[in-house]
């Protein structure tokens, strides 16, 4: 069954604006975990405008007295070195040892990731840092476009699986034509699924689109979710609101 993770950035953004430690991070995950989702998502930056490294960390010890069965996932750009307290993505990664990390090719100035990763000519260092990831026990993943060229590449570098990008589709579901879109998504799922890799999507997914999403593209071992869920969560409420999601991912009986 496709692994729910709810992405809490949004809770430390409402907190960092205000200061002090209101949102709790740590309960937001509480929250969500308890409702029923299978993991967790960060995506710690340099500049530490939502999730800080002492996030990650605290985040880290919750999950693993949570046992086995619930997943860390820490996204973010490898290549930024430390600044402040951040001590980059790498380095954290290997104190933290999450089950996975999702390796994405965004810029400081970026407000979210709005790209995959290009993958020909090989970006210098990705493929030494999938490797020190792997030999550390961690999950790679790369962030992708659906429709690259370059999926298959992602397995020649020694990731494990993609994460498709699927706010395009969000996009043009929402303008009441997603068919182009979800056949690109599909095809590069199956495509990846061929090259011996896993299927994770994420980005702009919500209660009105992941249905569909997971009827047509087929086999996705995990979606990401953060910003819909807790907008729709100020109305909601949170566990019933992860609940929900459950529900759509049931009933579309991914395995």
């Amino acid at each position: 069954m496709t692994r729910l993770s709810i992405n809490v950035n949004k809770v430390a953004v409402l907190r960092n604006s205000r200061g002090g430690r209101m949102p709790d991070v740590l309960e937001a995950a509480r929250v969500a975990l308890d409702a029923g989702c299978g993991g967790i998502t960060v995506h710690p930056r340099p500049d530490q405008r939502h999730i800080r490294p002492a996030d990650v960390r605290a985040l880290s010890q919750l999950l693993r007295q949570r046992g086995g069965e619930v997943e860390f996932n820490i996204e973010g750009n490898p290549v930024p070195g430390p600044r402040g307290d951040y001590p980059g993505l790498i380095p954290l990664l290997l104190e933290t040892r999450p089950q996975q990390a999702t390796l994405v090719p965004d810029g400081d100035g970026q407000i979210t990731s709005d790209h995959g990763w290009q993958l020909a000519p090989e970006p210098a260092g990705l493929r030494e840092r999938i490797a020190v990831l792997s030999e550390a026990g961690i999950r790679v993943s790369l962030f992708m476009d659906a429709g690259s060229p370059d999926i298959e590449r992602v397995a020649e570098l020694g990731a494990d699986r993609i994460e498709l990008y699927t706010g395009p589709y969000a996009a043009a579901h929402a303008a009441g034509d997603a068919g182009v879109t979800l056949d690109a998504c599909a095809r590069s799922a199956e495509r990846a699924r061929e090259a011996g890799l896993g299927v994770n999507a994420g980005h702009d997914l919500d209660q009105r689109n992941l249905a569909d999403f997971l009827a047509h593209v087929g086999k996705v071992d995990e979606v990401s979710i953060g910003h819909s869920v807790f907008s729709e969560a100020l109305y909601d409420g949170l566990a019933t609101t992860v609940q929900r999601y459950l529900e759509i991912i049931g009933r579309s009986g991914s395995r």
